[in-house]
Order: structure tokens, then sequence, then C-alpha cells
């Protein structure tokens, strides 16, 4: 049981009651106010020095076959392309992408000027334009604009400068200034408005302006696998965010193209060099025909071969169509042998047979393009671009090994279709040896034409194509957004200054309290003790109260006067368990916690009860109850006990404290105050007190009083008077041998006897 308790008692100590935590908060309200105007006024000063934040919005949407037709598919409506979203967005967020963004805007010159306390970027209303001369790509300088009047400006604030050199310098001339040469030039906004404010101008690194700009640049790929991009630039400019936007998506778009051309240019170099080599080798055939005809005078050889020929032209027409292809396929072969050629597009629609050698070649073009466009906004380190090498290898393979097999196959068709001619030329053996030299030379003429001519549709086909290449990105939405900015947000700024000012203070508080060792009230001491208790005793604000007052009065109402009765009422009852203990002691850990106040208002409560009361002040080495009631000189206990011949009445000070609150003062402060208190004087000082209240108790013989009976011990009834409290006065003792009595009754009784502290008496009659 016991330990039941103890363990429910350690729940109770280290429960938190959040009520009394709030009143120990508020209580401390000043210093909530002074932090909440203090964090207040910080983030208050916070938001308004800091500048302004604005979103601008586009929405684009990436061509791709699903949306577009490029000249290519009009071509090759087999071929059907993909393009990878994933790859346009690190494409649009490349450095060399920004890098050109910047150097069209220049935007990494700033003018800002301030508005109170909180810059702003002035940008193209900007009154002054700064023109660096001399000053590096990755250098950062800055200074400040004064326009003065119309003609000059003033030039302050030179970052370089630790002289703090000021020039007043005029408008569009070029001077030294310790940043370098630079012109201070006029925009349309300058006016008087701006005359003495100074514009700070910074020009800042192009790579960290990069980083900036790609920093506050957000892509995000809209409704899944769509290929719609949602793109947002924040910026102190709204002006200059809406450019940035603009300018980036314009960038993009000359680079798709350029991409996209450069297929086309390649196409037509090849084209362009193999109408050279076809057009000699064509005039050179045209010449061995004009040479034969003239030898032999000019004579028709082929119609001495008859029908035979006509047969044998049904072959060399086939034959001339696979001589085509094979020579076709002989540049492919060396094209893609050519290991100065690895980086660049493989020709495509070259009129080749094989209609998926020319799939084949386009897809590889296209991911050759892809993966270039990745090498330039990232490294050849990236693992796409390295998947893509490995992709494209492969398919460069895959393309030689189709060529390789195409090439084969028309050399069987051409062995075949050249057995069926020397089958039917051993018909016109006859024909004179000229007439074969001669069908020989039309047939290679032939064949040179034909080439000749279809490398010239290639060219023209080819120009149709680059001529019909578009934009790769389609802005659908236009750049927008709010004129409102995004940040600061004043109201966020507030709620965080008032949430500071209120969980600084609590947080600080409540160390305070957990670190706080002191009882500050009775909670705190019932949590760790099991005593009961009588009273609670309240300070008062009169420092003077707790050692020179008495406060108890005997109609007093006030708070102190009511709690000493209680406490004199809760004494009384709490005694009255217990019979042998007739002593009260006050005590306390230090000096100044109230225990003489107590003892002296504790007495004068009790004199309240129609109770004579004596104060004896052993404190014979301070004595502040003597010094309470100014009685610290005169004859005292320190006299009687080192003197034998004082008597004890001689000490008594009459109502010193009030009426019916004697006083046997200290006396003297001893120098041997324990040699003193061991004497036998006070033993006989004891005696002597004990003696009066026997004389007290024995005057009461014969009287009848108004008792209440309390309880029964042994053969008594213990009552007490009206007037009396329990185990503090008195008590009346009543035999049981007499009539039964009611317990908390009123008798009318007769004092029979008395010893030293008890009264007997019998029973007169009961009060009803």
């Amino acid at each position: 049981m016991e330990k039941q308790k103890k363990m429910a008692l350690t729940e109770e100590e280290k429960s938190i009651n959040i009520v009394d935590l709030f009143i120990y908060l508020i209580a401390h309200w000043k210093w909530f106010v002074l932090s909440i105007l203090l964090f207040g006024g910080y983030f208050w000063y916070s938001y308004c020095e800091t500048p302004f934040v604005y979103s601008r919005t586009a929405i684009v949407m990436i061509k791709t076959p699903a949306n577009s037709r490029s000249a290519m598919q009009l071509n090759n409506a087999d071929f059907i392309g993909q393009v990878n979203v994933a790859s346009e967005i690190l494409q649009f967020k490349s450095k060399e992408l920004m890098r050109k963004v910047i150097d069209r805007l220049h935007a990494d010159v700033s003018y800002m000027v301030r508005d109170g306390l909180r810059p702003r970027e002035l940008y193209t209303d900007s009154p002054v334009r700064v023109a660096f001369l001399e000053a590096g790509l990755d250098e950062v300088c800055s200074l400040s604009v004064i326009p003065k009047n119309k003609q000059q400006v003033e030039l302050a604030d030179f970052s370089l400068d630790e002289l703090e050199q000021r020039k007043t310098v005029n408008l569009n001339d070029t001077v030294d200034t310790p940043l370098g040469k630079l012109i201070v030039f006029t925009a349309e906004n300058y006016s008087e408005s701006y005359f003495d404010r100074p514009i700070k101008v910074t020009s800042k690194s192009r790579e960290g302006m990069v980083a900036f700009w790609l920093s506050n640049l957000t892509i995000r790929q809209m409704s899944g696998d769509a290929a719609l991009l949602s793109m947002t630039m924040n910026d102190l400019s709204p002006t200059r965010a809406a450019d940035i936007l603009d300018m980036l998506i314009t960038v993009y778009n000359e680079e798709a193209i350029k991409d996209k051309n450069r297929i086309s240019v390649n196409t037509a170099e090849f084209i362009k060099e193999r109408l050279q080599i076809i057009e000699h080798e064509l005039g050179s055939v045209e010449t061995d025909i004009e040479d034969l005809k003239r030898a032999n005078n000019g004579v028709d050889i082929n119609t001495v071969a008859g029908m035979y020929i006509q047969d044998s032209r049904q072959y060399e027409s086939s034959i001339k169509e696979l001589d085509t292809q094979l020579q076709l396929v002989s540049f492919i072969k060396q094209y893609l042998q050519d290991s100065n050629k690895d980086d660049e597009l493989i020709p495509s629609n070259i009129g080749l047979s094989d209609l998926s050698i020319e799939s084949q070649i386009s897809r590889y073009n296209e991911t050759l393009l892809r993966r270039n466009r990745l090498v330039s906004g990232s490294s050849s380190n990236n693992p796409v671009v390295q998947e893509l090498n490995r992709i494209m290898q492969t398919m460069k393979q895959n393309i030689y090994m189709a060529v390789d097999n195409l090439s084969k196959s028309l050399r069987l068709k051409k062995q075949d279709y050249m057995r069926q001619e020397s089958h039917v030329r051993q018909k016109v053996q006859a024909v004179p040896g000229k007439q074969r030299e001669m069908l020989s030379i039309e047939r290679q003429q032939k064949v040179k034409e034909s080439l000749y001519i279809f490398l010239l549709n290639k060219r023209e086909e080819n120009a149709l194509s680059q001529a019909m290449v578009d934009n790769n990105a389609r802005i659908l939405d236009p750049v927008s957004g709010s004129n409102l900015p995004i940040s600061p947000n004043k109201y966020k700024k507030m709620i965080l200054g008032v949430g500071c000012g209120i969980i600084v203070p609590s947080v600080i508080l409540l160390l305070i309290l957990m670190l706080d060792t002191r009882v500050h009230n009775r909670k705190e001491v019932e949590a760790v003790v099991s005593a009961p208790f009588l009273a609670d005793i309240p300070q008062t604000a009169k420092a003077s109260v707790d050692a020179h007052e008495v406060v108890v009065r005997a109609r007093g109402l006030d708070p102190l006067s009511e709690a000493f009765r209680i406490l004199r009422t809760n004494l009384g009852f709490m005694l009255s368990q217990a019979q042998d203990h007739k002593i009260i002691t006050l005590t306390s850990f230090n000096i100044g916690a109230g225990k003489t106040f107590v003892s002296v208002n504790l007495a004068a409560s009790l004199v309240q009860t129609k109770k004579k009361v004596l104060i004896l002040d052993l404190d014979l080495r301070k004595g502040k109850m003597s010094e309470m009631a100014h009685s610290k000189h005169v004859k005292g206990v320190a006299h009687y006990l080192s003197n034998p011949s004082i008597v004890v009445d001689d000490l008594i000070l009459r109502d010193a404290f009030g009426e019916g609150l004697d006083l046997i003062p200290i006396g003297v402060i001893a120098p041997n105050p324990t040699e003193l208190l061991l004497s036998r004087r006070l033993d006989e000082l004891m005696d002597i007190q004990q003696g009066i209240s026997a004389e007290l108790s024995a005057a009461k013989i014969g009287l009848q009083m108004k008792v209440i009976i309390d309880r029964i011990e042994g053969d008594y009834y213990i009552g007490r008077t009206e007037f009396d409290s329990p185990e503090v006065d008195p008590e009346v003792l009543i035999s049981v041998s007499g009539e039964e009595l009611e317990i908390g009754q009123f008798y009318q009784a007769e004092v029979t006897d008395a010893d030293d502290f008890d009264l007997y008496a019998k029973i007169l009659n009961k009060y009803e």
C-alpha cells in the first residue's frame, strides 16, 4: 500500500498542469509584449528592406512526330521518330543557352534604386546605362551613379576603390575610373525625378548570373507524358523575368533549327561532291563515243545486231539499275568506313532501293543530334550521353551490316543478269568488236546520265526539306504573371514575428521554471510531502509587517487575520487526534521565514478566544520578539536566569502586543545564551508557568459553563467550553458513569475539580 502511494505521488510529480503553465506564462505578459514588439519590429524591418520578387510563367509545346510532320516524314512516311521531353527540359536548362540569353539581354548588369528601405530593380526603367569597357566576363564590379543635371552625373562607391573617390562626369563620355574605362549613357527615362538619387549599378560575373538564372528557372512537364512544359522565372523585375523567358524560348528554337539544318547541309555537301565526280566521268564517256563514231565514219553499228541487241538491252537496263544501286551502296560503305566522319551525320534519302536502310540512317542522325544537344548542355560523362553513344554504335553497326547485305544481294542479281546477257552476246559474235565497244560505252553513258539526273533530283528535294524546317517549340500561352510580388510575404513575416515573440519568452520562462528549485505555492509542497496543511499565511506587500507588526485584529476581515483564525482552528482539530502532544514547533531552514511573525500573531489569535496568553522570548541571541514589543533592553529572561533575586512578576510586560497578550522579554543579549538556557532557573520558570496554568484552572471550580462534547476516551467524555479550541485550551472531562451524552451537542456543566491543564465537570442540563 505504501509503495502504491509513493508511485502515485511520483506520477503526480511528473504530471504537468497545462492550466497552471498557462497562468504562469500569462503572469509574465509584459515579457511577451516586449518580445513581440522586438521580434515583430525585426521581421517588419526585414520585410521593408527585402526587395520584391515577381514571377512570370509561359506554356510551351515541344513538337513531336505526334503533333507535327517534317519534310523528312513527308518523304518517308514509314519513319516515325520520337522526342524525349526530359531531354528537351535539360536542353532548356543548359548553361550554353543561358549564356546566349544573358549576352543578348545584357542581363549581367543590374540597376537598383531604393524606395525607402527596399531596393528596386529598374532594368529597362533605369534612367542611365553603363558600359564597362574593360571589365571581364567573370569580374564583379559596382558603382553608384547619381544624376545631377541633364548633362552630368556623379560616380561614387566604386567597388575596387579604397580611397572612396567621387567623380562628376559628362554623359556619353568615356571616363577613367577605378573600375577601368566606362561610359554612362542616358536612357528614355532620364528625368529630374532621378536627380540626386543614387542608382546602384553592378556588373556581375556571367557564370555567376548563369547559375543565378538557372536556379530561379522552374520547368515542369504538364499532364504526365504530355509534351507541354510550364516554364516559370522568378526575378526582382517582372519585365526582366518575362524577357528572359521569351529570349530563352527563342534561342532554344534557333539552336533546334540549326541542328535540323545540319542534316540537310551535310546531305547537300555529299550530293555536291558526287555530282562533280559523275559529271567528270560522264564527260569522259561522251568523249569516247565521239572518238569511236569518228573512227567508224559515223556508221550505226546497232542496227546490225537486230533483235538480239533488243534482248540484250533489257538485261543491260537491269544491270544498269543494279550498277547504280551498287555505286550508291559503295558510297555509303566508304562513308561509314571513314573514321574522320564518325561524329558527322550519315547522308539520307539518296535513293537506296532498301527503304529500311534509309529508316535506320534517319534514326541514327536524329539520335546523333540529340546526343550533341545533351553534350552541349551538360558533358560527355552524362549517363544519358553515354547510353546514346552505345545506342549509336549499335545502330551504325546495324546500318553497315544492312548495306553490306544489300551489296551482296545486288551483286548476285547482277551476276545473274550478266549470265543472261552473255548468252545473248554469243548470238551476236559476228558483230564487230567495235559494236561491243560502242555498246559498252553507251551503257556507261546511260548509267552515268541516270545517276547524274538522280543526284540532281535529290539535291532539290534536300533544299526543299531544308526550307520546311520549323521551330521545335511553340508558345501556347505567352509569358504572363501577376503584378503582385510572390515574396516577401508581409503576413508571413508578421506571423513569424509574433510567433517568435511568443515562443522565445515561453521557452525561456519554461526553462527558468524547470531550473527553479524554490517552492512557490502550496501545490508544490503538497506534491512531495504527506503532512497535512493547516493554513496558508499570505505575504503582505508591506516590508515592515514581517518583523514589526501584529496584524491579527479582533474583528478584522483582512486576509491575514482570517488566515490566522483558520490556522488556530485547524491546529485545534489536529491536536485533538494526539493526546500526548502539547507542544507546537515553528521552524524553517533560514532566517526571515516568518517564525516570530507567525508565533506572535497566532498568540494574538488565541487571545481573541478570551484566553490569557504569555509569550516567553527565549531567543537570547537576537530577541526578535522582544524587538517587536520595543522591550529589548528591559528586564527579561536573561536577567532572571542570571540573577536569583529577580522574581517572575517583575519580568511580565502586560499587554505587550495588545490586550490580553503578555510578554516576558529576553532582557539583554547574553554573551553565553547556551549556558543560561541549561540552568535550573529555566526549569523553575516553566514550573511557574505550569503553576499559573493550574491556578487559572482552579479558579474555574464551581463555575457553570456551556460545554460541547467532542469525543469519548476511556472513562470520560472529552469536551471544551464554547470559547476554547481543541487541545490548545484546557479540556473538560465528564465521567461516562452518568447519563449518556451526544457527541457534538452543547450542555450546561458545572466545574467540580481541576488540574494543571484539564477541568472536571458534571452535566446540569442539555441545551436545546
